[in-house]
């Protein structure tokens, strides 16, 4: 039992990571809640089916069409829409809300609903660790969570663009004093954040079928784990992804896996009653506020 509790919960916590890191990126560097982010997994589930399935493609060449449409779609969505609300809170809220909404019910009305939307495992198999079965899949879903985070780690300490990033991220005032472009920076933000979210849906997807109500599950994890870790810090994402991917299986082994999704919404109300900053987070504090 408790080899089972740790190795599906460390499975459960990369997944949980692979989810939110894109819309934590995301806020983090532009200030947007994407919550068109469900919307965008979908569509990435969805997109890489049909160019299997219609095209023909071979896997690796449809999963690279894929990730670079959602962040390119990612991108022209700011430029479109989010240029004309930023600074906007509650306006970026619902436009981007509504897209994903709008998203998701499309393909509801397209008839995307049956049990044939699967997308193929990377390898068929398993192997046993610590006497607990897990397949090739849920290992590279762990492999590609890891390269993900170091990737990120690399992109934002070596490269131009990252250093943009970080800059924005840290002081936006001050970086575009220094020659940054905000808009620019934010554009390429929501790419990097939904292409993520194309990542983590060709990745976690072959473990079941591709469901519409999937998207609004996807949302709700990724405010979740960004609301427990803090929205704006990536090692806040993966110490919470820990957290509720433990909790998670810990949960649906001793009481009932019907709880699963109660965990997301107990950790979200106890943080924002105790620390709404989330455990790593950097806004003010009510003190700090008022």
């Amino acid at each position: 039992m408790i080899s089972s509790i740790l190795v599906y919960g460390l499975v459960n916590s990369v997944i949980l990571a692979l989810i939110a890191i894109g819309f934590s990126l995301t806020f983090g560097i532009s200030g947007v809640a994407n919550f068109a982010y469900g919307g965008f997994y979908l569509l990435s589930g969805y997109l890489t089916w049909i160019l299997l399935k219609y095209l023909g493609l071979p896997f690796i060449v449809a999963v690279f069409i894929t990730i670079g449409a959602v962040g390119l779609l990612g991108f022209l969505i700011y430029w479109v829409i989010l240029l004309r609300v930023r600074g906007i809170v509650l306006s970026e809220v619902i436009a981007t809300f509504a897209l994903g909404v709008g998203m998701l019910e499309f393909f509801r009305w397209k008839g995307f609903v049956t049990y044939e939307f699967t997308l193929p495992y990377f390898k068929k198999g398993m192997l046993l660790i610590a006497d607990v079965p897990v397949d090739y899949q849920r290992l590279f879903i762990i492999a590609i969570g890891l390269a993900l985070v170091l990737f990120l780690y690399i992109f934002t300490h070596h490269t131009r663009i990252g250093w943009s990033f970080r800059g924005i991220a840290q002081n936006e005032r001050t970086a575009i004093s220094l020659g940054i472009e905000s808009d620019w920076t934010a554009a390429l933000s929501l790419a990097f954040g939904s292409a993520m979210a194309a990542v983590a849906a060709i990745s976690i997807l072959p473990l079941g079928i591709i469901s519409i109500n999937m998207g609004y599950d996807v949302l709700l994890i990724a405010v979740a784990v960004g609301i427990v870790g803090g929205l704006e810090s990536v090692p806040g994402i993966l110490v919470a992804s820990l957290i509720l991917g433990y909790a998670q299986i810990i949960t649906s082994m001793y009481i009932s896996a019907e709880w699963m999704m109660v965990v997301y919404l107990a950790a979200i109300v106890l943080v924002l009653t105790i620390k709404p900053s989330g455990l790593f987070g950097k806004f003010k504090e009510l003190e700090e506020r008022v």
